[in-house]
């Protein structure tokens, strides 16, 4: 009998051995781009298994795409006229210009856009990928781990804990623009909250009912929306009619602050002297809401441009952290 042919290491072994991911070995093996810590690294394990790569495997993988995809987890059209997306594009364009990648988006809220996003990346039409506007246990999510590919957040999922995101300080935003209304003197606080299926909604509206409980205040005054404007006027308006002797509102992002002014105004309650408005996020509608927005600054272009960075580094090779970046309160005339 023959001596059994002895099974060859695979690239998968490579990557273990390595401890790094399946894509930053092959780029290792294939003389791309990669960290010096990721090449040393995969080059030992490669003499330690002995592993040859297959040269019609090795002619594929050489193949870069030269591109990274924006996927979103959203099919309205309003989206391109929304300020926060259009924001983080520009971030996000900003990092890339700095390298030869194209940025390629993709919307994906439905069975039939999440199954082209597969199609596109399991043709390796894209090096990376980004992921914003997460709902829930979204599929997209799941899908993007199904891959081998380098993924980045932006925004964590509401459910398990990604590898690499950028989030803003949400909750601890929200604490801020509610203590602010408790010190102005505001006792009869109301909030307008964004979607619960989404990680930022639930940790906005966490900050707004912790600083409400640490000064044994009402946190029940409370009506849901889905971060738009005209959900906001909604909102606000059955909000009058259920507490009519409110004398301020949380709008958990500028939006629906906006919104909720234009229903007040609509109803003869004057901003602030009646019913004073914070805001989250401060965006361009902040300041053009009249009286102008107090808003919480999150910073939406780093958020892009820092997204972009990580999904970079992850390509080089590296293994960034995860990033939480600063919000602070920014002070206007509809809350003094």
């Amino acid at each position: 009998m023959g001596t059994q042919a002895k099974r060859r290491p695979t690239l998968d072994e490579v990557a273990l051995r390595a401890g790094v991911s399946r894509s930053v070995a092959s780029r290792v093996i294939n003389n791309r781009e990669a960290s010096r810590s990721a090449r040393e690294a995969v080059e030992k394990a490669v003499r330690e298994l002995g592993y040859v790569p297959n040269p019609t495997a090795r002619a594929l993988a050489t193949q870069q795409a030269g591109a990274v995809l924006l996927a979103v987890s959203h099919d309205d059209p309003g989206l391109f006229a929304d300020p926060f997306f259009a924001h983080v594009i520009v971030g996000i364009n900003a990092a890339l210009e700095k390298t030869d990648l194209v940025l390629m988006l993709l919307l994906a809220d439905t069975d039939r856009g999440r199954a082209r996003l597969e199609r596109v990346l399991r043709s390796r039409r894209a090096d990376g990928i980004m992921l914003l506007n997460l709902h829930g246990d979204d599929p997209l999510y799941r899908l993007a781990q199904q891959l081998d590919l380098p993924v980045v957040l932006g925004g964590r999922p509401l459910h398990g804990e990604p590898a690499w995101y950028v989030d803003a300080d949400n909750r601890g935003g929200a604490r801020l623009a509610t203590e602010h209304l408790i010190a102005s003197g505001r006792r009869r606080i109301a909030a307008i909250t964004g979607r619960q299926d989404t990680q930022v909604g639930v940790a906005r509206h966490q900050g707004y009912r912790e600083a409400m409980a640490v000064a044994g205040l009402d946190h029940t005054r409370t009506e849901l929306a889905d971060f738009s404007e005209a959900s906001g006027a909604e909102a606000m308006a059955r909000l009058l009619d259920r507490c009519p002797d409110l004398d301020a509102v949380f709008a958990e992002s500028d939006s629906m602050a906006a919104g909720a002014v234009r229903t007040l105004t609509a109803a003869g309650r004057s901003v602030p002297g009646d019913v004073a408005v914070v805001g989250f996020d401060d965006l361009p509608i902040a300041r053009r809401t009249d009286p102008p927005l107090t808003t919480v600054h999150q910073p939406v272009q780093e958020l892009g441009r820092e997204m972009a960075k990580m999904l970079i580094a992850l390509l080089a090779g590296e293994r960034p952290s995860p990033l939480i970046l600063p919000t602070h309160l920014v002070v206007r005339a509809s809350a003094p």
